[in-house]
């Protein structure tokens, strides 16, 4: 059976000085720091491309940070970004809301956090895992069609559903 393997990557450093959690909100861009970041993944994929390695296969959430995060690789590899809406950050009900004690102990916010195991204020983890795996399998499978046994794909996300995505891949709790 043909193998290939599915980097899971987070975004680079979002410019964010009003520390708003910012979720699916559009038009958080990367930082300066941001973009460095990018550009070693660029740097570091291209140099794994000159060693061999056979990546043919580049995936993006919808959301700008991880569009623009995915940019310098699609550039270094000469590879479309694709996007995929499966990736995209978790749903949370906190989004644009200013990331501080202060908010989050707000009476009318209590009601949020009557399951942190769900959890209740946002996307379940186990919704998350779900929809990540499935886009994993499609972009190993593609990444198959395109390179053959040993063809890598790329997939830019959001930590949250990486990390949920990871827990469960290694048998852990969510």
């Amino acid at each position: 059976m043909p193998q290939a393997t599915v980097h899971l990557l987070r975004h680079g450093e979002v410019y964010n000085p009003d520390g708003i959690l910012y979720g699916r909100l559009p038009e958080f861009h990367l930082s300066e720091r941001g973009r460095e970041m990018a550009k070693m993944l660029a740097d570091h994929f291209a140099a794994r491309v000159a060693q061999g390695a056979n990546i043919v296969y580049l995936v993006a959430s919808p959301l700008t940070r991880a569009q623009e995060t995915a940019l310098p690789t699609s550039q270094a590899l000469d590879l479309q970004i694709h996007t995929e809406p499966r990736i995209i950050e978790a749903e949370n009900h906190f989004e644009g809301l200013k990331a501080h004690l202060s908010e989050f102990i707000k009476p009318k916010h209590w009601r949020e956090y009557r399951n942190p195991l769900r959890p209740s204020w946002g996307e379940s983890y186990q919704d998350q895992v779900a929809r990540m795996r499935a886009a994993v399998e499609d972009a190993r499978l593609k990444a198959i069609e395109l390179g053959g046994d040993g063809a890598e794909a790329i997939l830019v996300s959001h930590q949250l559903p990486i990390y949920a995505t990871r827990l469960s891949a290694e048998g852990r709790p969510l």
